[in-house]
Order: structure tokens, then C-alpha cells, then sequence
């Protein structure tokens, strides 16, 4: 049995780039993001194929629980899928040796 690599639809990255699909359909969640991150509506689209950019997405919409709950409703996801999208695609864990 085949698995689906976790940039395919139904993984973090597909998740975070439906996340950035639902925001571009409202101005109103899609500019301030925008402003936090400094990418332009030119160039949103290269940026969306940096992982780290797909970390920020989610990590934007984890910042505010109102938007988290919009966006996962939204997607038709749990809110726990979005978190575990989150944890996956941000930074590991720090590790200071004890």
C-alpha cells in the first residue's frame, strides 16, 4: 500500500496552501497577513513553494483562535488537523540538553 507523501493534498503542505486560498478570499484576513509577512500579492506565489512560508500560514491562523476555528470550518478539518499541520511544517522543538 502506497502512502501519500506529506506534501501531497491531504498533508501539511496542502493544508497550509488551502489555508492561504481560504484567506486570499477575504481581503480582510488576507492584508494583514500579507503586511506580517512583507510578501506582496506579486510575488504570494512563489512564496507559497518556500516551506517556511507554509509554516507562517499556519502559524498566522493558529494565532487567533476566531481565525483558526473559521478557517478549519471552513476547510472541513479539525482544528486539531490544523495544529498537527502546524507542528509539522514550524521549527523542531528546542532541545537545550537535559
Amino acid at each position: 500500500m502506497k502512502r501519500k507523501p506529506h506534501g501531497g493534498e491531504d498533508g501539511p503542505e496542502g493544508l497550509a496552501l488551502a489555508a492561504l486560498a481560504w484567506m486570499a478570499t477575504d481581503d480582510e484576513r488576507l492584508f494583514p497577513f500579507l503586511e506580517a509577512t512583507g510578501v506582496t500579492p506579486d510575488t504570494l506565489r512563489a512564496s507559497a513553494q518556500d516551506p517556511g512560508f507554509l509554516a507562517g500560514i499556519l502559524d498566522h491562523i493558529m494565532a487567533d483562535e476566531a481565525t483558526l476555528l473559521a478557517c478549519a470550518e471552513a476547510l472541513d478539518v479539525k482544528p486539531e488537523r490544523i495544529a498537527a499541520a502546524w507542528r509539522k511544517l514550524g521549527p523542531p522543538d528546542f532541545d537545550d540538553g537535559m
